[in-house]
C-alpha cells in the first residue's frame, strides 16, 4: 500500500460521520480466481463536507462508493458511520441505513422506474420507512430541486436529463440523509445542465449540511463542488488534500496526468497541455 501524497494536508474541522480504514475489496471469479480491487483504502467525512474521489475508469473509485452502500463486498479493513461499524451488515440492518446513507447514480433515467409517476418514485422511499404525510414531503421536495409542483403526475421520460438527475436528487434527500454517495451524477449531461445541478448540489448542502462522497473522473468537475479531493490510482489513494491545490498544484504524477487531461476552452492552453499530457506520458512509459 502507497502512503498519499498530502496526507496531512487539509482535514475536516468537524468529527467525521463516516470512515473507511484500510478498505480492501476483493472480487472471486467462476473459477475461483480472485481479483482484488481496493488495497488499503482510508479517508473520512465530516458533516457537511463534500470528499471527492477521482481517477480513471477502473481506478476502483465506484467500487469504494458500492462498497459503502453495501453493494460490493468488504474483505479487509472497515467502513464505520457514526463509530458504528457497517461493513457486511445484514440485510434488515442495511435498510435501517439506507435512511442515513443514500445515492445518486451516474445514469438519471435507467435509475427511475419509467412506468411510475414521478409523485410515486418519491413516495416509494418515504411509505418504506414509515412515513407519514408523504405526498406534502413530495411537495417540498420538487421545490427544493427547482421543479414545478405539477411534475409529481408526469413520468420520468418526459422530463430532460438534466431535470431527471434532478428527480433522482430528490428522491436522495426524501428521507434526509446525513451522506450521499454522488456516483458520477454529472457525467452523462451537457456542459450547461452540469453546472446547473453542481450548483443545486452546493445548495442543497448548504441548506440542509448533508455531506457528499463525490464520485467522478474529472478534476475541473469536482474542483467546483470539494472540500477534498482524494485521488484513485489501481484501487489506492495517491494523493488527498484541499481541493484547490489537488486540482491546480498537483503533487502525484498521476494527478498531473488527470489534470491535463482535462478540456479548456482556450486553444492554445489545450495545445500546451496536450503536450504536458504527452511529455507526462513519456516520462511514464520509461519508467521501470
Amino acid at each position: 500500500m502507497t502512503t498519499p501524497v498530502g496526507q496531512n494536508g487539509a482535514r475536516p474541522v468537524k468529527a467525521p460521520i463516516l470512515q473507511v480504514q484500510d478498505l480492501v475489496v476483493t472480487f472471486t471469479g467462476r473459477r475461483g480466481a480472485s481479483t482484488t480491487v481496493i488495497q488499503g483504502v482510508s479517508f473520512d467525512l465530516a458533516a457537511g463536507e463534500t470528499l471527492s474521489l477521482v481517477g480513471e475508469s477502473g481506478s476502483g473509485k465506484t467500487t469504494i462508493g458500492r462498497a459503502i452502500l453495501g453493494l460490493a463486498p468488504v474483505t479487509g479493513g472497515t467502513i464505520t458511520f457514526r463509530g458504528n461499524a457497517i461493513s457486511n451488515v445484514a440485510r434488515k440492518e442495511r435498510r435501517t441505513l439506507a435512511k442515513d446513507i443514500q445515492v445518486v447514480f451516474q445514469d438519471p433515467y435507467s435509475s427511475l422506474n419509467p412506468s411510475m409517476t414521478v409523485e410515486s418514485i418519491l413516495v416509494e422511499p418515504l411509505a418504506a420507512a414509515g412515513v407519514t404525510q408523504g405526498r406534502a414531503r413530495v411537495r417540498e421536495l420538487l421545490g427544493a430541486v427547482g421543479l414545478p409542483a405539477n411534475a409529481g403526475s408526469r413520468y420520468p421520460r418526459e422530463f430532460s436529463g438534466g431535470q431527471r438527475q434532478r428527480i433522482a436528487i430528490a428522491r436522495a434527500l426524501a428521507l434526509r440523509p446525513s451522506v450521499i454517495v454522488c456516483d458520477e451524477p454529472t457525467s452523462a449531461l451537457d456542459v450547461t445542465t452540469q453546472a446547473t445541478v453542481l450548483n443545486l448540489f452546493k445548495e442543497l448542502q448548504e441548506a440542509t449540511g448533508v455531506a457528499y462522497l463525490f464520485i467522478s473522473h474529472d478534476l475541473g468537475v469536482v474542483n467546483e463542488i470539494s472540500d477534498r479531493i482524494a485521488v484513485l490510482y489501481r484501487g489506492e489513494i495517491v494523493e488527498i488534500g484541499e481541493a484547490h491545490q489537488v486540482a491546480t498544484a498537483p503533487r502525484h504524477a498521476y494527478t498531473r496526468r488527470l489534470q491535463t487531461a482535462a478540456p479548456v476552452a482556450d486553444p492554445a492552453k489545450q495545445r500546451i497541455r496536450r503536450n504536458q499530457r504527452l511529455a507526462l506520458a513519456a516520462v511514464d512509459s520509461a519508467s521501470p
